[in-house]
């Protein structure tokens, strides 16, 4: 169902198939720098990656602020296909930031929100238009810092900016505050001067197109993190969204202005800690609320949406409502999803939401929806919003579904909840590890979380090949792996692992054909004389060692922009570079502190299993 969402500021004034990979040059696009020790528009051209000698007028040296590349008057000082190479330091961006232009019709003192720069000039899709941080080549080590000040609406301005490529860049504030918070310690003071040292949206961006956002990161304000809807053909890659008072990426621009359309790819990203307040000298969140004390909290999510949407070898974990809500994408039939070796746990919500084509594969799904019961200032109602259900599968007349190669666990109502749709509808099950957990919206019965329920909903539903582990009524249909403890490498939902160890009912009895051809890590999938059921494919105690603390999944071959596709098939797999020590090494011990307990009880209601 629709959410109710308390609208930030979002107002924007007109300014003037992206693939992320390399695109030729032309002879005459021009390459500007900004760094902390070159000069005004007056004083440098921008044309040399230098600082300003202390004297002279257009010399060849860097600006010292992007403000002098992007002005608020909206009259970009480069040119479409331009690049804008930004160096290492710090950039302050609001009211009293330097290189402001004094002929803004938006920014002056009674309207400090309004002093964000302008859009970047749209490129072509030969010789797109790109604003990088220094290093963007080199590994992107030391990021350059844009932060906003004095209430500043948002950071980095992309509305109506189509062929462009955003990189390498850390976008934050300085302060501590969430706009609007139900704590009056926390909220941001937005009536009067002083305002603080922050900012309601990390980038902000409509009617945009054919865009690359890579190697990011969004950070700590005091809204949204991502706040952009209207979109077409986006590709984000490497890209980290994390605690952002009110919601990590908001498609939710206005009505009639959110669909998007084409390819919207999401891979290597972490969403994550959104609905929390973040300390910003330490990144450590704090004041989390949600819906019930009037926040939002979705890792990310839309309003009523098309396009062609693929999530992949990502990280979406610890929001406080939903964690990826891709619910509303039924705005037409051509729409589809595909979410592949995504590791979603420990959001308040739901883990992952779909509607209308999609498929869910290799991913592990942990529904610690519980997690945040009394922490922070979450309210009880917020604890397992929409029941808690781990995976939620939305179906329309004529709409497939696929969920297949996962594992699945969770604390909520159930850990596969499909809705809507008809005759004509399906949803094929195939090959996944479901296993139950004390169900703690429980208010009687049984206590354990439902393997499957249908909510209101005729669609056909297949069962084939999968593994049912200590769930609601002990539902076992037909074809399926049905009260044999799957013997993983840790069951607890603090510390899930979902690796089969030796001995495991999961190996080699997949028994559904999928053209899935590796697993969650990347690894060769089948091992043995079959595919193993669930996300990870046991590959006989082999496995490479786990990877340092913080690392991403292993990148896909599409990170490197071999536009890999959107559609139902499974790349192939490659060298292994990571066990399912991943999960404990990244995510389980340094996030899922301890498990969530049991939330308010909850009216309970009929279901309707199998």
């Amino acid at each position: 169902m629709a959410i109710l969402r308390f609208r930030l500021p979002f107002v924007l004034l007109l300014s003037c198939a992206i693939a992320p990979w390399a695109m030729p040059s032309t002879a005459s696009a021009t390459t500007y720098y900004v760094r902390t020790d070159g000069g005004t528009d007056e004083q440098c051209n921008g044309r040399a990656d230098a600082a300003y000698p202390g004297s002279g007028n257009n010399v060849d040296c860097a600006w010292s602020h992007p403000n002098y590349a992007l002005p608020t008057n909206d009259r970009p000082r480069i040119d479409g296909g331009d690049t804008l190479i930004i160096g290492p330091g710090e950039y302050m961006i609001g009211w009293e930031s330097p290189g402001l232009s004094t002929k803004s019709t938006r920014c002056d003192r009674s309207s400090p929100y309004d002093c964000y720069p302008a859009s970047p000039p749209s490129g072509t899709p030969q010789q797109r238009t790109r604003i990088l941080g220094a290093g963007h080549d080199t590994g992107c080590k030391a990021p350059p810092k844009l932060w906003g000040t004095n209430r500043v609406d948002l950071v980095f301005n992309l509305q109506d900016a189509d062929n462009v490529e955003v990189g390498c860049l850390e976008i934050t504030d300085k302060s501590d505050c969430v706009e609007f918070h139900a704590n009056d310690d926390v909220r941001c003071e937005r009536d009067a001067p002083p305002f603080g040292q922050w900012a309601s949206i990390g980038i902000g961006a409509k009617r945009s197109k054919n865009v690359w956002l890579h190697d990011l990161n969004i950070h700590g304000l005091s809204g949204r993190g991502v706040m952009a809807g209207g979109l077409r053909d986006w590709t984000i890659e490497r890209v980290r969204i994390h605690a952002n008072g009110w919601a990590g990426w908001d498609g939710d621009v206005g009505e009639g202005e959110s669909s998007n359309d084409g390819d919207i790819v999401f891979r290597n990203v972490e969403i994550a800690w959104n609905g929390c307040a973040e300390r910003w000298q330490t990144g450590e969140p704090y004041a989390c609320w949600a819906q019930e004390e009037g926040g939002y909290g979705d890792g990310l999510g839309t309003g009523k949406t098309d396009g062609h949407w693929l999530v992949e070898d990502s990280r979406i974990h610890h929001n406080t409502s939903d964690g990826l809500d891709l619910l509303y994408t039924d705005e037409s039939r051509t729409a589809t999803v595909v979410v592949r070796r995504v590791y979603a746990a420990a959001n308040a919500g739901n883990q992952v939401k779909t509607a209308g084509n999609a498929l869910v594969e290799n991913s592990v799904i942990v529904g610690q929806c519980a997690y945040f019961h009394k922490k922070y200032d979450m309210s009880d109602g917020d604890m397992c919003r929409a029941y808690g259900n781990a995976l939620s599968i939305g179906v329309g007349p004529k709409q497939t579904a696929t969920v297949r190669h996962n594992t699945i666990t969770g604390e909520g109502d159930c850990l596969i909840l499909t809705a809507g749709g008809n005759a004509t509808s399906r949803v094929d099950i195939y090959n996944n590890a479901l296993i139950g957990q004390k169900d703690v919206t429980a208010s009687d019965g049984d206590m354990r979380s439902c393997g499957h329920y249908a909510d209101d909903s005729t669609a056909v539903v297949s069962f084939a090949g999968n593994a049912f582990w200590d769930v609601k009524d002990d539902m076992c249909p037909p074809g399926n792996v049905c009260g044999r403890e799957p013997k993983i490498a840790s069951s607890d939902m603090a510390t899930f692992d979902p690796a089969p160890l030796a001995g495991s009912p999961l190996i080699d009895h997949a028994t559904q054909n999928t053209s899935v051809t590796s697993d969650f890590l990347r690894q060769s999938r089948p091992m043995g004389a079959a595919a193993d059921i669930g996300a990870v494919e046991y590959q006989g105690g082999t496995a490479a060692a786990a990877p340092a603390a913080g690392a991403a999944p292993a990148a896909s071959k599409a990170a490197a922009g071999d536009g890999s596709a959107i559609d139902g098939t499974s790349s192939g797999a490659v060298t292994p570079t990571q066990s399912s020590g991943w999960m404990i090494g990244t995510i389980a011990v340094a996030s899922l502190l301890t498990a969530g307990v049991a939330a308010a009880l909850r009216k309970h209601r009929g279901r309707k299993v199998g």
